[in-house]
């Protein structure tokens, strides 16, 4: 304890402990928001898409837009843009509360863009089987393409969870609290490296934790599919 203090003077490790729940806390909450909403959005970007079931120019091209246009602002724009809403459904735009809607609204078209490419990926002969046995779009969906794509979903909501590892570090900038707002308030603004150099390596080890999980979760899908 004595080398850590001696090298880590300024870094309190109670407050880092609660900003790293803070940061797993805005992460978990957020990810299962944007996996809700971007689910059945990829679903329906891919359905309305050329030469699919469903095929609709018209909700594909609004759709896309949408999501292209959402997709090319910056995470800390949209923090902005969005704060009236942030504080109408959380009561206030500061903290943890206040971090998640942006994350959400910045992760879903992202995410739902991802559902899509692993969607139509999928083999279309599987797809035309499941037609000429009179299958309803519901059940294609859902005894088809999802168990078909989900080791390319997976993969997906991976990617995703790193880059909301990443908006929880920005969102520190508005007072979102977490890791990031510890890195800006003490290794930034008081230039205390120790505490920005901890925030940092705490960041990296989510980051890995989750990209070696997403890739266990992936192998395990895929090999079951081969069996």
């Amino acid at each position: 304890m004595d080398t850590m203090d001696r090298y880590l003077p300024n870094v309190s490790w109670p407050e880092v402990a609660s900003a790293l729940g803070e940061t797993v806390t805005m992460l978990v909450v957020s990810l299962a928001c944007t996996v809700v909403l971007a689910l059945p959005l990829g679903i329906l970007m891919y359905l309305s898409g050329r030469g699919h079931i469903r095929s609709n120019a018209l909700v594909h091209g609004v759709l896309s837009t949408v999501v292209n246009i959402v997709r090319s602002v910056p995470f800390i724009i949209v923090m902005i843009a969005v704060l009236p809403l942030t504080a109408l459904i959380t009561g206030t735009t500061l903290g943890v509360a206040g971090a998640i809607p942006p994350m959400v609204i910045a992760a879903t078209p992202f995410l739902a863009r991802l559902v899509e490419l692993a969607l139509r990926e999928v083999d279309h002969s599987l797809i035309e089987c499941g037609q000429s046995m009179a299958a309803s779009t519901r059940q294609i969906v859902q005894h088809i393409l999802l168990p078909e794509a989900r080791p390319a979903l997976l993969a997906g909501v991976t990617v995703t969870a790193i880059a909301l590892i990443d908006y929880t570090a920005m969102s520190g900038v508005l007072g979102g609290g977490g890791l990031g707002d510890l890195a800006i308030r003490y290794g930034y603004q008081r230039f205390q490296t120790d505490v920005m150099i901890v925030t940092v390596v705490l960041q990296i080890i989510l980051v890995q934790g989750i990209q070696l999980l997403g890739d266990w979760s992936v192998r395990r899908f895929s090999r079951s599919r081969v069996t």
